[in-house]
């Protein structure tokens, strides 16, 4: 299996260098990434997760919340969407057979649109939340206009699962290959998970959002900025989950390190480093 790191759209959030840690200013917006996975399988592509679609490009008042569009202020470059990206790569939309995604926030599943035939993947638990809009912060969050394709959705619960380096897990996606699981940790929603992928002896763990800054998994002294920080605490629905699973993740990344990469969806270091270029560049500059 061939595995493609795709940013989907990088946000620009108020704060600069409280947010990312590398902006050189306070005043200027700072640079996030949405890390997502494009997974060559043997019966078509897979995704983990989407990031913003054509339609958030296109229509972003209709689609997308004012209250996020003036906090984090996506970069709407239509080359960046995951779609386009595929494309690039010499795919179609239509080889894209299954999404799997780590939770319905609107920056991870603003492309859903674009693939209207494929299969897409959560937790049951994410679905019945971000379904009943219980606040006015989840409306602005969770977008149905982006849903269109929840015919399309296949739900699981945690106990379907079997156990995975000490954490709960979600093996037996319908239709995926079992090399690719759905990994429970709530916190940031409710039904929130990683997506966890092996390749030949090593595992990659997608973390979603279950964490925001690479130094929060430093073993030694964890930190995070101040202004990612902020943003946290204002999205969490679990605190105590939230926390208890950052600290399991540092765990599993002190003991299994070698047998477990493990990276965050909006990190710009994490995906620069796995990608090999710059977040600025869509995957098609490096095509096979």
């Amino acid at each position: 299996m061939f595995i493609h790191h795709l940013n989907c759209i990088s946000t620009c959030p108020l704060g600069g260098k409280l947010m990312d840690g590398q902006t050189r200013s306070l005043v200027k917006r700072g640079h996030l990434t949405c890390h997502c996975l494009l997974l060559e399988a043997d019966h078509g592509l897979i995704l983990v997760d989407t990031g913003l679609g054509l339609e958030d490009v296109r229509n972003p008042k209709s689609r997308l919340s004012g209250l996020f569009l003036t906090m984090v202020s996506p970069n709407f470059r239509e080359e960046m969407t995951a779609v386009r990206q595929v494309e690039s790569l010499g795919f179609n939309a239509s080889d894209v057979r299954h999404i799997v995604l780590t939770h319905l926030d609107f920056d991870h599943a603003g492309g859903l649109d674009d693939f209207p035939h494929a299969t897409v993947h959560m937790l049951q638990e994410e679905c019945d939340y971000a379904l009943k809009q219980l606040t006015w912060l989840d409306q602005q969050r969770f977008r149905p206009q982006q849903w269109s394709t929840k015919p399309n959705w296949r739900l699981y619960r945690v106990n379907e699962g079997e156990d995975w380096f000490g954490f709960s897990s979600v093996s037996q996606l319908e239709g995926v290959p079992n090399n690719i699981r759905l990994i429970p940790l709530p916190g940031h929603t409710h039904g929130h998970c990683g997506v966890a992928v092996k390749l030949d002896d090593k595992w990659l763990l997608q973390a979603g959002d279950a964490y925001f800054h690479h130094h929060e998994m430093d073993l030694q002294s964890p930190s995070c900025t101040l202004g990612l920080r902020f943003y946290q605490t204002l999205m969490e629905k679990d605190r105590q989950a939230r926390l208890n699973n950052q600290q399991r993740l540092r765990e599993l990344r002190r003991v299994q390190g070698d047998q477990v990469e493990l990276f965050c969806s909006h990190d710009v270091v994490e995906f620069e480093r796995l990608s090999g270029r710059s977040a600025r560049v869509p995957a098609h500059h490096l095509r096979r």
